[in-house]
């Protein structure tokens, strides 16, 4: 039960939780008073923008963040001051538009990277001390702006007259901005989208039950505090983010003194034992632990992969040396996925870890450090002998400093070669003992890639060449394309991953690029929304029947739970895609 306190990444979630509790205590009492708590939120969701700018141009992602979130405090905070508007829809006016530029730059100025995303969605996970002092910086201003601005806030934040948020005097403008400071503060830790379930909704729950400032804000902070851990220990025990388990716990809360304070008004013995009942139900299924043990026998390597790629490469290779787990499930993708603090426990226990490398699964990293491991890392995509150029993937190969990397590698099993080597070595060097065994599953694993390869490309050459144009959901098929001799004619999204956004101009350029090229067959992925290219496929009576697998692996008995099958599946789709259903592609069992 305490075994998540001995984690270093617990340890330093939990100080960060515990100073964004003081500034829930300190600050979020005064924004419920004010009336601001649209505004945190508000404030908070429009870093989007500075984390974009962040990213594409190099600089740190709080500079960013920050940035965006003071102008837009101050933006607010002077039309609703100077105009006949009302705080709230300067507040909404103000953050549609900062969504709509933080989209604008994602999609069509930079490639949105993992940092923005985590930034979004915070990551307990990877709390960094640096980010523990911010948090104590911020806290620290806190108890100094409280003292100092209290009283004129406890006075305005019970005038009844005007707009709550309406800054009429410094002090008021003052809460504004460090409104826009705590949401800031709370960004590594649960989100730009999650900042106000850490500092407004404890104040907005234990302002149903006290109306001494004093004695709110000691109840907010203990309040708070004791969320935040208990919502990080739920989140280790049934392995689910961090964040969201906080801010559904905070909800929760709140609903439940809500309803109880109501029923004690209308003083009803028995609803009240019913709600308490329910309560103590909540949390003792809250509780539950789901825990994922260890499956693996005494003199087994742990092995964590980070993709169902990865994970089956080194099953195949380990055969029974190794006990090998996987982090993300079949079907589901690396570019949208979130890390669970399961994952940090099983890092913690691992002997080697296999990565996919050049940027798909950079989460891996944070998390690595997170938990401490000393294990080896492999990043397979760093060995690979063929990388391409990651902007569309047709620009030939490439090589270190030239530029981003397509990281959708496996497509060509020459590269899928050069990852067993190098799985067979780590294997190698961290159990010496077990080189004999790992390196007869290396070999024989090899043979079957190499006939894997010669039956592809067999199959590939019976389409005719002027009929080998195809479009795919994302840019993740061009290392297969130029090992076969397919030609990318456009993607949907196009870019090399599924967290960008195409545009209108984008859908209809590639709906010309269609239409113009005779393109047969638009190929949806397995675990993409296959919404826009069944629309697209209406437009141009292409068709759509065809899925491939691109990031991730099928489910047991899909045919494409392993690397070897997932290509077979491909191969088969786009034979028979790009023909009109006229060939077939057979790659043996």
């Amino acid at each position: 039960m305490l075994e998540p306190l001995t984690l270093p990444f617990f340890q330093r979630a939990l100080w960060e939780i515990l100073l964004l509790a003081i500034v829930s205590g300190l600050l979020g009492t005064w924004i419920v008073l004010r009336g601001l708590a649209f505004f945190a939120h508000a404030v908070g969701t429009a870093t989007f923008p500075g984390l974009v700018l962040a990213d594409g141009l190099g600089f740190a992602p709080f500079l960013g963040a920050l940035g965006a979130a003071l102008a837009v405090a101050w933006l607010v905070a002077m039309l609703a001051e100077r105009r006949a508007t009302s705080a709230d829809s300067v507040t909404a006016l103000a953050l549609a538009a900062a969504l709509a530029v933080g989209i604008i730059l994602a999609s069509d100025v930079f490639a949105a990277q993992a940092s923005v995303e985590r930034l979004l969605f915070g990551s307990l996970l990877a709390i960094g001390w640096s980010d523990v002092a911010l948090a104590a910086v911020v806290a620290l201003v806190a108890l100094v702006a409280a003292l100092l601005g209290g009283p004129r806030w406890l006075a305005a934040g019970f005038d009844e007259v005007g707009d709550a948020a309406r800054p009429r005097r410094g002090a008021g403008l003052a809460l504004v901005l460090l409104t826009a400071l705590a949401a800031v503060a709370a960004l590594s830790a649960v989100g730009a989208l999650l900042a106000t379930a850490i500092v407004v909704v404890p104040a907005a729950t234990t302002r149903l039950v006290t109306n001494r400032v004093a004695s709110w804000q000691i109840a907010t902070v203990l309040l708070a505090a004791a969320q935040g851990a208990i919502g990080m220990w739920v989140a280790f025990q049934v392995n689910v983010p961090p964040g969201a388990a906080i801010a559904v716990l905070a909800g929760a809360v709140f609903l439940l003194v809500a309803v109880v304070r109501r029923i004690a008004a209308s003083r009803s013995r028995a609803s009240m034992a019913l709600a308490a009942l329910g309560g103590v139900a909540a949390l003792a299924f809250g509780g539950c632990a789901g825990g994922n043990g260890s499956t693996a026998r005494s003199g087994q390597l742990e092995v964590v992969a980070t993709t169902t790629i990865a994970g089956d490469l080194a099953g195949e290779v380990g055969g029974r040396e190794v006990a090998v787990t996987t982090l993300l499930r079949p079907g589901s993708d690396p570019h949208e996925y979130e890390p669970r603090a399961g994952d940090v426990r099983k890092l913690a226990g691992a002997d080697v870890v296999v990565a996919s490398g050049l940027g798909l699964d950079a989460w891996v990293d944070e998390l690595i450090g997170a938990s401490g491991s000393e294990a080896r890392v492999v990043r397979l995509g760093d060995h690979v002998p063929t990388r391409l150029e990651a902007a569309g993937g047709r620009g030939g190969e490439v090589h270190h400093g030239e530029g981003d990397v397509d990281p959708h590698w496996w497509g060509d099993p020459h590269n899928v070669l050069a990852a067993v080597g190098e799985i067979e070595r780590a294997y190698a060097a961290a159990d010496p003992h077990a080189a004999g065994s790992v390196a007869k599953n290396a070999a024989a694993y090899r043979r079957r890639l190499r006939v894997l390869d010669r039956r592809i490309a067999s199959c590939i050459a019976r389409v005719p060449w002027a009929q080998r144009r195809i479009v795919t959901d994302h840019d993740a098929f061009a290392y297969f394309a130029t090992r076969y001799g397919i030609e990318l004619v456009g993607a949907v999204i196009p870019s090399t991953t599924t967290r960008a956004e195409t545009s209108a101009g984008d859908l209809a350029e590639l709906e010309r690029t269609i239409r113009r090229e005779k393109v047969r067959a638009i190929f949806p992925e397995v675990g993409v929304s296959p919404r826009l290219a069944e629309q697209l496929a209406r437009q141009t009576g292409a068709s759509t029947a065809y899925t491939l697998y691109s990031d991730a692996l099928g489910g047991p008995g899909s045919g494409a739970d392993t690397y070897i099958g997932a290509q077979r599946a491909n191969a088969a789709a786009l034979v028979a895609g790009m023909s009109g259903g006229a060939k077939r592609c057979e790659t043996g069992a």
